[in-house]
């Protein structure tokens, strides 16, 4: 897993948050308006990253919680808030990765791309903020949670984009910030690529031995043979 290393692909499926757009600030804001809806007002701005892997890979959060606040009633009102608060942030204050226009434009003249999101909300809406961020040109499908039965890690959203395309998954590669990306594009039999730009870390991305990490997105046409 050398940096020199290429892949041959014939298709690109490519993760949102974290990948294309920097979701800092909107997580930022999740736990803050999180924590408000159950009455908190001091805590750890860093707990809106933690949450946030947490609930990609379904896992507990009651240790991130105060005693008092680890009833269920209460996780669940802050996870509905922080969920909401989110993805109107996201629609408002999402900034796109530097240059990801030029690459996107490089990566969509080769081969066809898919957007492929972990995001669980109607095709109408994510399409919205495609088109304000000025993203939605270079793809010819967007894949969201909502779209197939279960989510990453589970390889559906990738086979399903993949078959959209009109390739088969094999000839494919995922591009994505986060472990379940990885995940899901083992499960498929997808070539996997994992950028720095997300939520996690080389040490964490590196257990799931990914085909490649890559600083960003940016550095993705380098690394590509095209078949």
């Amino acid at each position: 897993m050398g940096s020199q290393n290429k892949i041959s692909v014939k298709a690109l499926l490519i993760d949102l948050d974290g990948t294309l757009v920097d979701p800092t600030q909107a997580l930022l804001e999740a736990a803050a308006a999180g924590f408000i809806a159950i009455g908190v007002t001091t805590y750890d701005p860093r707990i809106g990253v933690e949450i946030a892997k947490r609930m990609e890979q379904n896992q507990s959060m009651r240790d991130l919680f105060s005693p008092e606040q680890r009833k269920s009633r209460v996780i669940k009102k802050f996870l509905h808030a922080y969920i909401d608060a989110y993805y109107v942030s996201t629609m408002n204050k999402a900034i796109p990765i530097p240059n990801v226009y030029e690459t996107l434009r490089t990566l969509s003249k080769n081969m066809p791309l898919a957007l492929v999101t972990l995001r669980s909300i109607p095709k109408k809406q994510i399409t919205k903020e495609l088109q304000k961020l000025k993203l939605l040109s270079y793809f010819q499908t967007v894949i969201t949670t909502m779209d197939v039965k279960k989510p990453k890690p589970f390889p559906d959203a990738v086979i399903k984009a993949a078959q959209q395309l009109g390739v088969q998954v094999k000839n494919t590669a995922i591009i994505g910030d986060s472990i379940v990306d990885i995940q899901a594009g083992k499960a498929a039999t997808s070539k996997t690529v994992a950028v720095l730009t997300g939520l996690y870390t080389r040490q964490e991305l590196e257990k799931e031995n990914p085909d490649l990490i890559i600083p960003d997105i940016n550095h993705l046409p380098q690394h590509l043979q095209t078949s």
